[in-house]
């Protein structure tokens, strides 16, 4: 549990590949996030082509460091999952997990919100030519951290509400 309180955005990546198994090991904790009704809506593009790492990176003002990174997953869920409205939800579930274990594996890597814009979904989905039967939700670039940071402490307990 010691990853949510060091967990950090990594943005900048030592030029080196990064092992199946270890992105393996990623995947396997992304897919053990709960979901709504246990419909599991998620399905994943492991993505290392320096092209569309090129290509990803320019899809929103804040995805630049995709085309440094070794790799990157793109995070997508299924249309016709039983609860599409939750959707979203459990692929952020997901997407925490995978990132919690992507620290855990000596990696570093930083969550790029493509959902809910139509037009950022769209060009992901066109780029990596998703099926029609999925939406594109989040890219992932990881990597080798070429970068050290500290993660700030957050806890603010005047946030804390207790109804008696």
């Amino acid at each position: 549990m010691n990853h949510i309180f060091t967990r950090v955005s990594i943005r900048k990546y030592q030029d080196r590949p990064v092992e199946k198994e270890k992105t393996m090991e990623i995947l396997r904790a992304a897919m053990q996030a709960p979901s709504a009704a246990n419909q599991q809506p998620w399905e994943f593009y492991v993505v290392t082509n320096k092209e569309k790492l090129q290509a990803l990176s320019e899809v929103s003002p804040y995805a630049g460091m995709t085309k440094d990174a070794p790799v990157a997953i793109v995070a997508a869920y299924r249309k016709n999952c039983l609860l599409p409205m939750y959707a979203q939800i459990d692929l952020s579930i997901a997407m925490e997990n995978l990132w919690l274990e992507t620290v855990a594996q000596g990696l570093g890597g930083v969550w790029l919100g493509i959902a809910p814009m139509e037009d950022r979904m769209e060009e992901v989905e066109d780029i990596l030519d998703i099926p029609d039967h999925l939406r594109a939700f989040a890219i992932f670039p990881y990597g080798y951290p070429a970068e050290e940071r500290e993660q700030q402490d957050r806890f603010e307990e005047s946030r804390i509400h207790y109804v008696e």
